[in-house]
């Protein structure tokens, strides 16, 4: 009997194992291992030994077949993957439980990825190029703030209080945007960036260029400011605000992950890649950007409310253009598209510089060079966005709608 060609590449041994979820739990803990002990190191010769040794791993698992294999496993049990990435940040958190840096760093890390999955979703999957994403990021803070200090209203309450505010503020920013197209666009929101640093360092009802105090999250009557122990152990006031963040990261990986994966994120991919297109085929262009525009602007909204509770105040300073490109330059050293590149460079981008204070004075040049060298050399960033498998959308019904 003749042997059929089959389109499915040979499995190698590795990945006919029998315990393939065993390898995905090593991957993920090495990983997140070796980030915990980055944020965690003092001394600069450990950051740089930790750095040397995540670019071999990635190194590795870019150029042999066995780090391929390894990474095909992963992502053929990503779902698996992602709840072991998430138990594996709370055993983070469980092992630094008392080091008020670490977890600051951790919650930092995790709110700013969940900010730059927000803006994979308007420019990745929508194509709105958004330069003001650290503008929404810090009118989610100021939002808080206000409503910490004049309403009486529960504070999971003032999170999506935050995200609506910063999510209709979006969408009538949009209005402009889409009577523009390409770099006019872009204008459009570095203007709006500039006009809320204006607007909010010239208002002495919040505080003028000095910013305005925030008062710390609580919940049920659990103020996180006051924790400093959990029964016999003593902890950090920063430990909660660390869960709380992995939390709202996983929350909101999870929301945008399945609209990538349902047919409104091909539709999105429709839109970005062809407006002419998507028209003639009955998508509406202004409502899908309106879609991406308004829940992309209203997770950053919130996670930008949370960062200004654990912070204890917020100031115009954090909306300005630079701040908004360096949320790009996460996603654009990332990866387009790929929710975990984004906390790969989130890592690079804020941890590295901050251990490394020798080139503290120098990290907008070396960033900039970073996002040069990815552009020149590998365009679809550390981690490549994956390609879109469409196969359970065929023969299904309502697949055309």
């Amino acid at each position: 009997m003749s042997s059929i060609p089959s389109p499915i590449p040979v499995l190698s041994p590795l990945r006919m194992q029998r315990h393939p979820r065993a390898v995905v739990v090593l991957t993920v803990a090495l990983l997140f291992a070796g980030g915990g002990l980055m944020m965690h190191a003092e001394s600069q010769i450990q950051v740089l030994g930790l750095l040397a040794a995540f670019l071999a791993v990635f190194a590795i698992a870019d150029r042999t077949p066995l780090g391929q294999d390894v990474s095909a496993i992963c992502s053929d049990y990503s779902g698996f993957a992602n709840a072991v990435a998430f138990v594996c940040a709370l055993g983070l958190i469980v092992v630094f439980h008392g080091e008020h840096y670490t977890l600051l760093m951790m919650a930092t890390v995790a709110l700013f990825s969940t900010a730059c999955i927000a803006l994979n979703l308007q420019l990745a999957f929508a194509g709105i190029a958004n330069f003001a994403g650290a503008a929404f990021f810090v009118l989610g803070s100021y939002t808080a703030a206000v409503m910490t200090a004049y309403a009486g209203i529960p504070h999971l309450m003032i999170l999506v209080v935050s995200g609506i505010v910063t999510g209709a503020i979006g969408v009538i920013l949009l209005l402009p945007v889409l009577r523009t197209r390409g770099h006019y666009a872009a204008l459009v929101t570095i203007a709006f960036g500039l006009l809320l640093r204006s607007l909010l360092e010239v208002n002495d009802t919040l505080g003028g260029p000095q910013g305005m105090k925030i008062r710390g999250f609580s919940i049920f009557g659990l103020d996180f400011n006051r924790i400093s122990s959990i029964g016999p152990w003593d902890v950090s006031f920063y430990l909660p605000y660390a869960v709380l963040s992995i939390c709202i990261f996983a929350v909101a990986f999870t929301l945008i992950r399945r609209i990538e994966r349902s047919w409104i994120g091909i539709a999105l991919d429709t839109v970005r890649s062809d407006e002419t297109a998507a028209s003639v085929f009955g998508l509406s262009i202004a409502r899908w950007k309106v879609v991406a525009f308004l829940i992309g602007n209203a997770v950053i909204g919130v996670a930008g409310a949370v960062y200004g509770m654990m912070n204890g105040f917020v100031t115009p300073n954090g909306s300005g253009l630079g701040d908004s490109l360096l949320m790009l330059s996460i996603i654009v050293l990332g990866g387009l598209g790929n929710f975990w590149g984004a906390v790969v460079a989130a890592m690079v981008i804020l941890v590295i510089p901050e251990k490394l204070q020798a080139i503290q004075e120098f990290r907008l040049l070396i960033f900039a060079l970073l996002v040069l060298g990815i552009l020149l050399f590998r365009p679809s960033g550390i981690l490549p966005r994956p390609i879109r498998d469409l196969s359970r959308f065929i023969g299904r019904p309502g697949a055309d709608a």
